[in-house]
């Protein structure tokens, strides 16, 4: 029996967005908050709304940190999706510092525009360099546009886990992230047409290894 793929209900999240997205390309996910069908699945996929603190308080109670991080390095292949992304990482300046994952070294930081008229938070479309091939990328050509919504920004350490990065309020950001067999977009897929969808499928396809960033 081939192992299911999971979206993380932690109460937040664009939920429905991302299943409707999957059942479009014919791969069904299921919706659910239990740490051990994480654990049993074949696919992990982490849509965050929200903010942060929130989020981490709430894996905590669901028992989701160690199976998320489990899974990350059992090499199941996981993707994160906005605040699913932030919360990859060591620490996030939001809701005055918050503890992470620590998946990916590195810290979430606020957008502190000097050009006022920078609108935070960053609401809309905007390009992604793609800073290296990947497989959830075939199809996919490079500064294409993505859909954001979003304050703060992740900073990873290294830049060998970067994939992609955009140019908003005079920082030019990792906007994709990839470690092993996780990967991690600021932007939203769902919500991002069809290299969105694209992108999705190709998740559904990849094995998690080929590829993959450091």
């Amino acid at each position: 029996m081939k192992a299911e793929t999971v979206i993380i209900d932690y109460g937040a999240g664009n939920l429905t967005s991302v299943k409707l997205a999957l059942d479009s390309v014919g791969a069904p996910a299921a919706v659910t908050a239990s740490a051990a069908r994480v654990l049993k699945a074949g696919r992990i996929i982490f849509p965050g709304v929200g903010a942060a603190g929130s989020a981490m308080s709430t894996l905590r109670k669901l028992g989701l940190v160690d199976a998320i991080r489990t899974v990350i390095h059992r090499g199941t292949p996981f993707l994160g999706i906005c605040v699913g992304t932030q919360i990859l990482l060591d620490h996030s300046e939001e809701d005055g510092g918050v503890e992470c994952l620590g998946i990916i070294p590195g810290s979430v930081k606020k957008f502190r525009p000097v050009d006022k008229s920078a609108k935070i938070p960053q609401m809309g479309w905007n390009r992604v360099e793609f800073t290296c091939r990947h497989p959830v990328l075939n199809g996919i050509g490079n500064n294409r546009e993505f859909y954001f919504l979003h304050s703060y920004y992740p900073s990873p350490a290294s830049a060998d886990h970067i994939i992609g990065r955009t140019d908003f309020a005079g920082v030019v950001y990792a906007s994709f992230l990839g470690k092993g067999s996780c990967i991690a977009t600021q932007f939203h897929p769902e919500r991002s047409g069809k290299f969105g969808i694209k992108l999705l499928s190709n998740f559904c396809a990849w094995d998690g290894k080929t590829a993959g960033r450091k």
